[in-house]
């Protein structure tokens, strides 16, 4: 039987008394990859946030394992759930590994350093994702492709069931894009980690999401597979483009992508 581990209810958000999400639901399902496509200004990463308590919904509720968020204090979410930022940019000179190490804080009782258990922790995660070698390099010297995986190290190290990921190949060249999302894919497969990606990227969603969530219109306007989804009458809708879902010739699902739509 196919298990919940979330549960978005009723969900309303406000901005300064403008309804940006109404009536949104949905449940995301253990081990999938969940794409949450829409334009720009549709109120993405709004609902993102409110899966960590990093918003509180004004109207329904996010329930985590039965639980409703608002009753969980933030550290015991942090448990369950870690989170991918759009931006990766960092100020500080930490080292790899001091940004790596962060995620376990979560874990750690006040002034106590880092367990022999939260070491092999931080190592594993290092190694899932390729940055071992760069463990004293200054997060603030390297590519935006390279703060990604340690951005994402940093969250497997908080061993989360979900992992939320807000514009995850934004600003980074093509073939990192591929390499971060092969990445997550396979953690999803192999691991069962339960992954949001919030895009626009219409390519990229239908490529590596088991499900799409297409935002419009301040709710859930549809919800299913991504051929399901992605048919040429809701991107229309939605995108104002004419766009296809189809197969690559490696039998890879993409959107081509012909233009935009002419407006009436």
């Amino acid at each position: 039987m196919v298990t919940s581990p979330l549960e978005v209810r009723e969900l309303g958000y406000d901005y300064d008394g403008r309804s940006i999400l109404d009536s949104v639901t949905w449940d995301l399902r253990k081990g999938e990859i969940l794409g949450v496509l829409g334009p720009n200004g549709c109120g993405k990463t709004t609902m993102l946030r409110n899966l960590n308590r990093n918003l509180s919904p004004k109207r329904g509720c996010v329930v985590l394992a039965g639980t409703d968020l608002e009753d969980m204090a933030k550290r015991d979410i942090a448990r369950h759930i870690a989170a991918v930022p759009q931006s990766n940019e960092i100020r500080f000179a930490f080292t790899v590994r001091e940004m790596v190490a962060m995620g376990r804080m979560p874990f750690q009782e006040a002034f106590r350093g880092n367990s022999s258990e939260d070491e092999r922790i931080i190592d594993e995660a290092m190694e899932l994702t390729g940055i071992t070698h760069m463990s004293d390099r200054l997060i603030n010297t390297m590519s935006g492709g390279e703060r990604q995986r340690v951005i994402i190290a940093r969250a497997l190290t908080q061993q989360p069931e979900i992992l939320l990921m807000d514009e995850p190949t934004l600003h980074l060249d093509i073939n990192m894009q591929f390499e971060v999302l092969d990445l997550v894919s396979k953690l999803s497969r192999d691991r069962g980690l339960t992954v949001v990606i919030v895009s626009h990227d219409l390519p990229m969603v239908a490529r590596y999401c088991d499900r799409i969530i297409l935002i419009h219109d301040r709710t859930v306007w549809a919800e299913g597979k991504p051929e399901d989804v992605l048919t040429p009458e809701n991107m229309r809708t939605v995108f104002n483009i004419d766009a296809r879902f189809e197969l690559d010739d490696r039998g890879q699902r993409t959107v081509r992508l012909y233009g935009a739509c002419p407006r009436e």
